[in-house]
């Protein structure tokens, strides 16, 4: 268990922007930051940070929390798990108490795969540099492929033993169970044996975004055509090969700083290139291209250029998985090399400068690629030209943006010497035939919507007398501007106005109290008694206590409420045009707002009091209520007249 003090040292002062940001490539926009959401499939922005409130919203799918929210559903974490994830980074101390039994059997369930492969990448990496079998082979390869010591320590390379069992049986010394080895593929289970699923080879451990390894890659260096070239670690539930990339850890800072990712296809290439002093590459490993490995890369770059070696056949079989990367409107280059070269090899063959200034000048737009490459094919053939056309213009028309995909219908119409409106007519049919398509399929399934974990605040229904619109505008003043001051003019006891600085948290709460009213919605009360509770007592109120709220509805709503999807832009200012948002009108925000609550509640009264005299017999009782109209629809009048409203007596 983790201490109550210790929680709220960690919530304080952890910064929300810094923890995403190792995740989400956020560019700032005004007082917030904004980025690609990681948690749907978005072409353009609706992810906010807000670093002043502690929060995140995304305004696609509705996802919302604070760091701690984040970390838990990005990394799959629990909350005490998400807790020490941020302990670390801030180098906050945790005091463990003594966890329950149901705690250690949960964290062990959790992290005994991580651990596994862990205790495994380091055995893997001592057996290599500190045994005889590892330096022999495992080291004689690598310096083979001239990767340094450097290189190697830096991706955690390593070797497994020939023998048929010698890494299991370690790991079963060191107390491992043999379940978790089975599970995590390290060992592999045949009737009553057990045997090294890796065994004679050399391991390229697979990380996770974090850094954590997640899984293996292991390459044999024996001539032996029954057995395959590389093997990799089965999947588990941290490891799905279609949603990893390798090298994304030590890449994406480079990549979000230049604004693009070199995609390789093996390990050997990655680690080449960063020998080269180029970082921003990653490897699909030998897979095709998956709609989530790109996802993955568009979180921080919307630029990809793809690395090929000189197989046109190569080229044209992958151009499926390039139209993912077009589908999710990213921008696609391609650098094909020299022939009989690849990444690899070509990177060692060149100096670092002369690699960088190859890349800057070779890459090509894919879709000026594809129509060279097929124009070539279709030569004077006018069948195998028709079909080229319409090759080329369904990859246009994967394209969501309509100016990109004009752009290329220019270009297109160039390059195959065809009239540019023949082509706009053909893509128009194409996009046609899709949408066509598309709401047949919504017609026909219709799939059920995942909640967010972090719903949005749907307002419900409410009735034209409720007075619960009004009760929410006085909450979201507070998760606002509690701890602002506002200034009131206030006459002294000689009758001098003097400017009087008021906390707004202290106006609205001394203000509804002196009236006894009371909320309808009974979470919007729970919220302001609690601030009550603090206020009135001159307890410390943390700004973020609401957005880290032990109830979730409370959490949710302080999150929905302090989330907005738009901001000033910062040119309104440079340009010496100065706008009165709502911080400037605060006073009158707070003002307008009680009256606007108190208005509905004497409406409310007014209705009560209507109907009362309807079924009214006593005349004495009727005099008393029509005296009570009299009272409530003066006050009403007053009130509104202060709002600005218009209203008969």
């Amino acid at each position: 268990m983790i201490q109550k003090d210790v929680i709220q040292s960690i919530i304080e002062t952890t910064r929300v922007e810094e923890v995403i940001s190792e995740f989400v490539t956020l560019k700032k926009r005004g007082a917030n930051y904004i980025g690609l959401c990681p948690f749907h499939n978005e072409k353009t922005p609706s992810f906010t940070v807000s670093a002043s409130k502690g929060i995140y919203k995304c305004f696609g799918c509705g996802k919302a929390g604070d760091a701690v929210n984040f970390v838990m559903e990005h990394e799959h974490y629990t909350y005490p798990e998400a807790l020490r994830f941020l302990a670390q980074k801030y180098h906050i101390e945790i005091v463990n108490e003594e966890p329950t039994e149901e705690q250690i059997v949960e964290q062990n369930q959790k992290e005994s795969l991580y651990n596994i492969y862990s205790f495994a990448q380091n055995y893997f990496t001592d057996y290599l540099f500190n045994h005889e079998e590892g330096k022999s082979i495992g080291i004689s390869y690598f310096k083979e492929r001239e990767f340094s010591d450097e290189s190697v320590q830096k991706f955690q390379l390593g070797y497994c033993p020939g023998v048929w069992s010698e890494f299991t049986q370690h790991a079963l010394k060191k107390g491992y169970e043999i379940q978790v080895l089975v599970q995590s593929g390290l060992t592999i289970e045949k009737g009553n044996d057990y045997y090294d699923r890796f065994r004679g080879r050399v391991l390229f451990p697979i990380h996770n975004l974090t850094g954590r390894v997640i899984g293996f890659g292991g390459r044999i260096l024996k001539n032996d055509p029954s057995k395959p070239k590389y093997i990799n670690s089965p999947e588990s539930y941290i490891y799905n090969k279609s949603k990893v990339l390798y090298g994304l850890n030590f890449a994406k800072n480079a990549i979000a700083s230049l604004d693009n990712c070199y995609l390789v296809e093996g390990y050997t290439d990655v680690i080449s290139f960063h020998q080269s002093g180029i970082q921003n590459v990653v490897a699909s490993s030998g897979t095709s291209l998956t709609a989530d490995q790109v996802r993955l890369i568009k979180r921080f770059t919307p630029n990809i250029t793809i690395l090929y070696d000189g197989d046109e056949a190569g080229l044209k079989a992958s151009f499926r998985g390039i139209d993912l990367i077009l589908e999710q409107g990213m921008n696609v280059k391609l650098v094909l090399f020299p022939e009989g070269e690849d990444p690899d090899s070509f990177a060692r063959k060149q100096r670092p400068v002369e690699l960088k200034a190859f890349l800057a000048t070779k890459a090509q737009d894919f879709i000026r690629m594809k129509t060279g490459l097929l124009l070539v094919e279709a030569s004077n053939d006018p069948v195998k030209k028709a079909g080229l056309i319409r090759e080329v213009l369904s990859s246009v028309s994967i394209i969501p943006d309509t100016i990109t995909r004009s752009i290329y219908v220019k270009e297109c119409a160039m390059l195959l010497s065809i009239d540019e409106s023949t082509l706009i007519f053909e893509l128009n049919k194409i996009l046609r035939a899709k949408f066509k398509y598309s709401n047949q399929q919504d017609s026909v399934e219709s799939l059920p919507e995942l909640p967010p974990v972090m719903p949005t605040i749907k307002q419900p229904e409410i009735a034209g007398d409720s007075c619960e619109i009004q009760e929410l505008a006085i909450i979201r003043l507070l998760f606002l501007f509690a701890s602002r001051e506002i200034v009131f003019n206030h006459p002294d006891e000689f009758g001098r106005v003097q400017e009087v600085d008021v906390n707004v948290a202290h106006f609205i709460i001394n203000d509804i109290r002196n009236d006894e009213i009371v909320f309808e919605n009974h979470l919007y009360q729970q919220i302001f008694d609690e601030y009550a509770f603090f206020i009135l007592n001159n307890e410390f109120l943390s700004d973020h206590y609401f957005t880290s709220h032990k109830d979730i509805t409370v959490r949710n709503l302080a999150i929905e409420l302090m989330s907005t999807a738009y901001e000033l832009s910062e040119n309104w200012k440079e340009n010496k045009i100065y706008i009165n948002g709502e911080v400037q009108k605060l006073r009158e925000a707070v003002t307008s707002s009680l009256l606007a609550l108190k208005a509905k509640k004497i409406n409310k009264l007014l209705l009560a009091v209507q109907q009362s005299l309807k079924n009214e017999k006593d005349d004495t009782e009727v005099l008393v209520l029509m005296q009570k109209h009299k009272t409530l629809k003066k006050l009403l009048i007053q009130i509104n007249k202060q709002l600005g409203r218009i209203i008969t007596p």
